[in-house]
């Protein structure tokens, strides 16, 4: 499968935004990750819709990390500006099937994000185009790589099988990458170690190479 580094702007200068977007998508970044936090599921607060729609005339694929309650209430306003994939959180609603299910009605990839210590057994009750690691505890940016993460990456493979996109998320840089990549992870977000470096575009070339991108 495709291996993508996926450069999330959560942890880029928003002053820059377009400047430091550009930067990546120049270096060959061909997903950018958008993190939706309501003050409630995690304790931040963060962008809307509009962040969206900001980017939505780049030639990249936009992916929405809802980390919400209810993401049910939401997911129509991400998908009408312009959201390629959308990932919700197995903890945030009751209604994880049908959720996932309007997802796609709405003509994206859907995807099911799990928390460090949330068991990943729902994979083999529901249909997802992806299956999201959380790798640190969600909300903050520029935590520590939880070490056991690999070990339920595979755990995650092996109930997906060959098909849906593996996502990591927390702590990816060059050197967790790699590991991940073995585990049978596909995308990896890349926040702080991309837009907190000197030159972000050449920090996303050596985590995909990290990663074995091709």
């Amino acid at each position: 499968m495709t291996r993508q580094v996926a450069p999330s702007i959560l942890a880029a200068d928003f002053g820059r935004l377009r400047e430091q977007v550009n930067e990546v998508v120049a270096a060959g970044a061909r997903v950018i990750h958008v993190d939706i936090m309501d003050g409630h599921f995690v304790p931040p607060l963060s962008m809307g819709p509009g962040a969206v729609e900001a980017l939505r005339d780049l030639d990249v694929i936009l992916e929405v990390h809802m980390m919400i309650e209810q993401p049910e209430r939401q997911i129509e306003a991400f998908a009408q500006a312009g959201a390629d994939h959308i990932t919700i959180h197995a903890e945030a609603t009751p209604h994880v099937h049908g959720t996932l299910q309007r997802i796609r009605e709405l003509g994206c990839r859907a995807g099911l994000a799990f928390c460090p210590s949330t068991p990943p057994a729902m994979l083999a009750e529901v249909e997802v185009d992806i299956a999201l690691c959380m790798t640190v505890n969600p909300g903050w940016g520029g935590q520590s790589f939880i070490p056991s993460s690999p070990g339920k990456l595979e755990r995650m493979r092996a109930l997906l099988g060959d098909g849906p996109d593996l996502e990591v998320d927390g702590g990816i840089d060059r050197d967790t990458a790699g590991p991940c990549a073995q585990a049978g992870a596909t995308l990896f977000v890349a926040g702080t170690s991309v837009f907190g470096a000197h030159d972000p575009g050449e920090a996303f070339r050596e985590i995909s190479r990290a990663a074995g991108c091709g």
